[in-house]
């Protein structure tokens, strides 16, 4: 891979929840096809994304999914749940136009700027489903607090209950030029390559998704900066862009699903810095270091001199996500 110069961030976006390029307004139904209707709970919106008849043939791509940050994509390791939170108080409550009095006040619209990419499909869900998970976020951190392990438990498996998973890549944003090929058809995988019947009652159809295997595919949430849809678009990952514009033009010929899937050997359990593996594929750091003592007239006094060079592997900028 062609080597370039490390782009050193601020800050890390947090877990894979990025900028993306369509708009965050649900996958549109098929021409004809009524919209179907507003998920009201957290569990109606759980049960419309269930992958769970996936696992009877796909074991093994399920339980590295599992590991992923995909799996818990809202609730992350506990920072991300909290991070909602923080955009409600510290943004949402404080921003004077933004309609947000109090967490009743919210809707779905509001926190946009986290789901558009930590999950998408709450523009499928009524603003109910946004108050709950504040909601949840609240009883989650409360028991936490008071050492309620059963009350932590249950608030946690409720908000890891919406991820990104299955459905959420090989259904509903398996397709991005959808005036050029349609949208995402119902009870439908879409993969890279194969098309025709699927053994899977619930989605007795498999057909072939044109961006599957393409850097573009994962640029919809790891994407190209500031969300400038958004009614008060925020600066979140650059990933894609960067990947475009100075991985791309460099000579690199690479996608994202080589690097983070099978050069990794990781398939579905696509890490970033946290992963041992990418870490040593994204870097290579060498440090020289020498040691004297510096004499001041009567004082002396130990010294070390060290350089540290860092070169990025990466196909973008880092630390991104």
């Amino acid at each position: 891979m062609t080597r370039h110069s490390l782009g050193l961030g601020l800050a890390a976006a947090a877990l894979l929840g990025l900028a993306a390029l369509p708009p965050p307004a649900a996958a549109a139904p098929p021409r004809g096809a009524p919209a179907p209707a507003k998920a009201r709970t957290i569990a109606e919106l759980a049960a419309r994304y269930d992958s769970g008849s996936c696992i009877e043939c796909h074991q093994e791509t399920h339980d590295q999914w599992l590991r992923s940050a995909h799996a818990r994509s809202i609730f992350g390791t506990g920072r991300t749940a909290s991070t909602f939170k923080t955009a409600v108080v510290n943004g949402l409550l404080k921003w004077e136009h933004s309609g947000v009095k109090t967490q009743k006040d919210v809707r779905v619209e509001h926190l946009q700027g986290c789901t558009k990419c930590h999950l998408p499909q709450l523009a499928e869900a009524s603003d109910a489903v946004a108050q709950e998970i504040l909601d949840t976020i609240d009883t989650w951190q409360a028991a936490a607090e008071e050492g309620d392990d059963a009350a932590t438990d249950k608030a946690a498996a409720s908000l890891k209950s919406l991820n990104i998973n299955c459905l959420v890549c090989h259904n509903r944003n398996a397709i991005i030029h959808k005036w050029t090929d349609g949208a995402p058809q119902p009870k439908t995988v879409y993969g890279g390559s194969s098309e025709g019947e699927h053994p899977d009652p619930k989605f007795p159809h498999v057909a072939k998704s044109p961006v599957m295997g393409e850097s573009i595919f994962c640029g919809q949430c790891h994407g190209l900066g500031p969300n400038f849809e958004l009614h008060n678009p925020t600066q979140c990952a650059t990933a894609y862009g960067s990947y475009l514009f100075a991985y791309v033009p460099d000579g690199g010929d690479k996608t994202c699903q080589q690097c983070h899937m099978r050069e990794s050997g990781l398939g579905h359990d696509m890490q970033s810095f946290r992963s041992e593996v990418m870490a040593k594929k994204a870097l290579d750091m060498h440090v020289e270091a020498r040691a004297y003592v510096w004499r001041d007239n009567q004082t002396f006094r130990p010294v070390a001199t060290v350089k540290v060079e860092l070169r990025n592997n990466a196909g973008h900028g880092i630390p991104d996500g």
